[in-house]
């Protein structure tokens, strides 16, 4: 007969007012405020979690849980409002922390796959939009490199809401007929690059000429230009610019490029390709 219990945490479930959970423990983190206001922003109630307390001495340490519980007293603007605990009561204050600092030791986060995945099945129209952009060049998003895929889900999405559907599409055109499909010209830095010269050049930048210059150098010798200059997607856009203005008797201006239209977009680094 198999004892379950050693596979059952000795715990209870209660609702306790935020005022009353302590989370000043030095095993604690310090609270992102970023994370705070965007979760604010975005509140969904069946997105809050459980808080993890530790009642030692009558007094209720959060063990995981501080931002859930300052999200929740913003959002309610109390911090009367109560949460959902699961409660240890024989826990010891190294026994807390090592629970804190081990917490994530064998969880296996979600990749931006497996996120774009669920979002279809929910039916969520960003995500819907961008499957079908990708499948109507005969493409696919995937979860690898591999041909007729795209893995960089996370560098189409932030094109998508920071620039708009048509630079997106744009984006995609000139790559796939630039470099007929091949894996490597779909990395994140090389279509955010792409992404910053349609938005910096508009109807200045020629697709044929785009696809007459860029195509007679592979994506391997871009990219080891582009890593030279250490500037992540900016030095993609910087070197696929040079390309394609050599010899041009009206080269494109490159100060365009230090638009501030692009302060905000984060970069890649080598490894995102």
């Amino acid at each position: 007969m198999i004892d379950y219990k050693e596979f059952i945490p000795n715990v209870h479930f209660e609702l306790i007012p935020i005022k009353d959970l302590v989370s000043n423990q030095d095993y604690q983190r310090n609270l992102s405020e970023a994370h705070i206001k965007r979760a604010v922003d975005n509140f969904d109630l069946y997105q809050i979690n459980l808080v993890k307390v530790s009642r030692r001495d009558g007094i209720n340490y959060v063990i995981n849980g501080q931002h859930t519980m300052e999200i929740v007293a913003r959002k309610s603007q109390s911090n009367e409002t109560p949460v959902w605990c699961m409660i240890y009561d024989d826990l010891e204050y190294t026994h807390e922390a090592n629970i804190f600092a081990n917490q994530q030791k064998y969880v296996k986060p979600l990749t931006p796959y497996d996120i774009f995945v669920a979002n279809i099945e929910a039916g969520n129209e960003e995500q819907l939009i961008l499957k079908a952009l990708v499948e109507s060049y005969n493409m696919r998003i995937s979860k690898t490199k591999c041909h007729g895929g795209i893995c960089a889900i996370s560098a189409l999405e932030y094109i998508y809401k920071t620039f708009g559907y048509q630079v997106l599409d744009q984006t995609l055109k000139l790559c796939i007929a630039t470099w007929e499909g091949e894996v490597n010209s779909f990395g994140a830095n090389m279509l955010k690059g792409i992404a910053k010269l349609v938005v910096a050049y508009e109807d200045e930048l020629d697709e044929n000429i785009f696809k007459e210059k860029l195509g007679t150098y592979s994506i391997n010798k871009i990219v080891r230009s582009a890593t030279e200059r250490n500037n992540g997607s900016t030095g993609y856009a910087e070197t696929m610019l040079d390309f394609y203005n050599k010899r041009l008797k009206t080269p494109l201006h490159k100060g365009k490029l230090k638009s501030n239209k692009f302060v905000n977009i984060p970069e890649y680094s080598v490894k995102d390709l």
